[in-house]
């Protein structure tokens, strides 16, 4: 891991917490910095920030939300010797709304699969529209040129775009800690709601979550919700990219690893074991919540000692529980049943000597945590949902003795970077109880090997190695900006084009060689591009294949010898040949279609009907209405059952719902042009659902590139229009001739 200087100049994280908590004393306020892992990696970020000789910034600037009885207190108060908070002052209702209610009533659950337990308000959405508004004002007002902006969490989810819509100009990064779920979840958000959360987070540079399946999930929302093209691993805007990627939250390896060998450690783990005075100790830790599985777990314990009575009287079970938001009802129910099934357990296996759990309910020291980590025989973690799980690490990354066996649950993110734990099902009980099993009798060498192995990850993968990734992934979009949006190998991609002696090349007008525009007539392929098709179409067959009509199409490429193919494949022109009409249906079915698209005219101002000399389109880029595409469909769906004497294809495009008679399209006319000669290099290039047909129907081996979003049968994708003009340039460039 290097350590070179990033070129940003400030540190700014925003989080719902500050890094430190504020005491009374009889000396007044003090502050205790808090010691977990995001404060240590935050501190790791900071000796990288600054330009190679130039000064670091000596204190960090952290923006959390405070007790609105701090207002009148002296600023001086909120700054240490690292850190200078900012602090957001709610509202005392307004923080209810937003981090009771919408953060951890809504969001926390559904997030977690636990959709029964969501509470969906809208009162509880505006006040976490105006909590991130406020965390905006704090930024603002700190914002300087150069600064890094850190926002993280699920409370703060719209402030990223807030932040590039005010400074468009910032370098922003987000990192979100609870799992990112799949979309049919997702989906259950009201689509408002949904909507401003994704774009929230797409303000930033530079996404982060713990996990490739979380990632995954993102993008399948991003691509549902908002519908923009993903290149890879970016999320595609008219002028900038938004790159996601997995960034797996850890530990700090070096102070759990060498701190099990303190001695305060040591004199604790052994008055432990001389108190509990049995052989074999199995333990757990998590915070009060339905998500750790911990009723689950604990009846898995239950079925382990039924199956297993010689183990009775010869392991405990220690489990703490640490109190959170216990005075909430759902929350005390929770508690209830942890201490109903822990006096069952104890009443039915009990005995004077021996309590197969000892239950603990409140925090641990730092030094006990690792007494106990240290001691056990066996770490049962299994939650039913979990972001990540530091909880395993740090029992990892305390095991010096290399001993020590770990049970995990495979719905915990950190499962899938610790693959050598015994990883179960926290739902299936005989799964946990078998696991118990095979934990208790493991070998001390099977119990190295696999703790080796876990160790090597967590101490390769520390949290400092976790924000260093971050930062290097700014560094990487900022050396190596992205010129061309693409998942074509362009170079490859370029140089056989070149080395070709027949090309065909086959290309889509409206959104691929000119932008989409309100008004189609407006449309115009740029005069740069005009001179570019103009060279490529002198050393290749080049055919502008288009829904466009043939005055259009013949009055736009004037002077370039192009082959030009217009109502979707109705009328070819050869350059320098006149027009062929390959549609020769009658019109009957014309006017019953006509008077279909025109009352959706008369109902929503601002779009149109096109009639064409084959076909009949429905424009309705201009209409405002916000059901608009709900009633495209349902004219579609219409259109399609009109009766005519030759069958009619019925095409939804971008924001157009066109019919024409089906014996042609875009598909049969270019795989009619690619059997007329041998060609050894094709490229077929488009943005519509009418392109489709032409991926489809060209050899495998042909290059078919889709121009956006969406699904689509093309090997390629581009992201943008204006990535279309970038291709055909250097393509141009490859084969014009040399002059001088």
């Amino acid at each position: 891991m290097t350590t070179s200087k990033t070129p940003f100049n400030r540190l700014l994280i925003v989080s719902y917490r500050l890094p430190f908590t504020i005491h009374q004393t009889p000396e007044g306020l003090t502050l205790k910095q808090n010691a977990g892992g995001l404060v240590s990696a935050v501190l790791s970020m900071a000796e990288r920030l600054g330009q190679p000789g130039a000064p670091v910034a000596s204190k960090i600037h952290w923006v959390g939300h405070a007790d609105p009885a701090l207002q009148s207190v002296d600023p001086a108060v909120f700054e240490n010797e690292t850190f200078v908070a900012h602090p957001v002052f709610l509202d005392e209702a307004v923080n209810k709304g937003f981090y009771e209610g919408f953060s951890n009533d809504l969001l926390w659950p559904l997030f977690h699969y636990f959709p029964s337990y969501a509470s969906f308000r809208e009162s509880d959405f505006t006040c976490y529209q105006q909590a991130n508004a406020r965390f905006l004002d704090e930024v603002l007002a700190l914002i300087e040129p150069g600064d890094l902006v850190w926002i993280h969490d699920f409370q703060l989810m719209l402030l990223p775009n807030l932040v590039r819509e005010a400074r468009p100009d910032t370098h922003i990064g987000y990192f979100f800690h609870i799992p990112f779920p799949n979309y049919e979840i997702v989906k259950l958000l009201p689509r408002a709601w949904r909507q401003q959360l994704i774009q929230g987070v797409l303000g930033a540079d530079v996404l982060g979550f713990h996990t490739p399946d979380y990632v995954q999930h993102f993008l399948q929302s991003v691509s549902e919700v908002l519908a923009l093209p993903i290149i890879g691993n970016r999320v595609v805007f008219p002028d900038r990219s938004a790159v996601v990627r997995d960034f797996p939250i850890s530990v700090d390896f070096a102070k759990f690893n060498n701190s099990g060998q303190e001695d305060a450690v040591v004199a604790m783990r052994h008055g432990y074991l001389s108190l509990l005075r049995h052989p074999k100790l199995i333990f757990s830790v998590d915070r009060l919540d339905y998500t750790k599985g911990i009723t689950s777990r604990l009846q898995g314990f239950e079925r382990f000692l039924h199956q297993h009575p010689e183990w009775r009287d010869t392991v405990t079970f220690v489990m703490t529980v640490v109190p959170s938001r216990d005075n909430i009802p759902q929350y005390q129910e929770i508690k209830r049943e942890i201490e109903e099934t822990v006096g069952r357990i104890n009443g039915l296996f009990g005995s004077i000597g021996w309590r197969p759990v000892v239950y603990l309910y409140s925090s641990l020291t730092f030094t006990e945590l690792l007494a106990l980590y240290t001691a056990c025989d066996v770490a049962l973690i299994t939650p039913l949902r979990d972001g990540m799980n530091l909880v395993c690490k740090e029992f990892v990354a305390s095991r010096e003795d290399g001993r020590g066996v770990l049970i995990l649950s495979e719905l915990a993110g950190a499962a899938q970077e610790l693959p050598d734990a015994l990883i179960i099902n926290p739902t299936d009980t005989q799964e946990v109880a078998d696991a118990i099993h095979k934990a208790l009798v493991m070998t001390p060498r099977e119990q190295e090997g696999r703790m080796r192995k876990m160790r090597d990850r967590v101490q390769n993968y520390s949290v400092f190695r976790w924000s260093h990734d971050f930062l290097k992934a700014f560094d990487e979009m900022m050396n190596n900006p992205v010129e061309l949006e693409t998942d074509l190998s362009v170079p490859s991609f370029v140089a056989a084009f070149a080395d070709a002696s027949r090309r065909l090349m086959l290309v889509d007008f409206d959104g691929t060689l000119a932008p989409l525009v309100n008004n189609p007539a407006d449309a115009r392929p740029s005069d740069a591009l005009k001179g570019v098709l103009h060279g490529l179409a002198e050393q290749s067959d080049m055919v502008v294949i288009s829904g466009r009509n043939r005055v259009f199409l013949e009055k736009t490429f004037a002077g370039i010898p192009v082959y030009l193919v217009a109502e979707h494949g109705a009328f070819l022109k050869k350059p320098d040949s006149p027009w062929e009409r390959l549609d020769l249906s009658t019109d009957d079915w014309q006017e019953t279609v006509r008077e279909q698209m025109q009352a959706y005219v008369d109902q929503f101002p601002g779009s149109f009907v096109e009639e064409k000399e084959t076909a009949i389109a429905w424009h309705y880029r201009m209409a405002e209405a916000e059901d608009v595409e709900a009633q495209a469909v349902e004219l579609a769906a219409s259109l399609r059952e009109t009766n005519a004497l030759v069958p009619l294809a019925v095409i939804q495009g971008s924001k157009v719902v066109e019919v024409k008679p089906a014996h042609h399209s875009k598909g049969t006319v270019a795989l009619a042009i690619a059997e007329q000669k041998p060609y050894d290099f094709i490229v077929s290039i488009g943005d519509d659902t009418t392109d489709e047909d032409m991926f489809r129907q060209l050899p495998n081996w042909a290059y078919t590139l889709k121009v956006g979003s969406g699904a689509s049968n093309a090997r390629y994708r581009l992201a943008r229009q204006r990535d279309v003009e970038a291709l055909l340039t250097q393509m141009n460039e490859a084969i014009a001739p040399v002059t001088g």
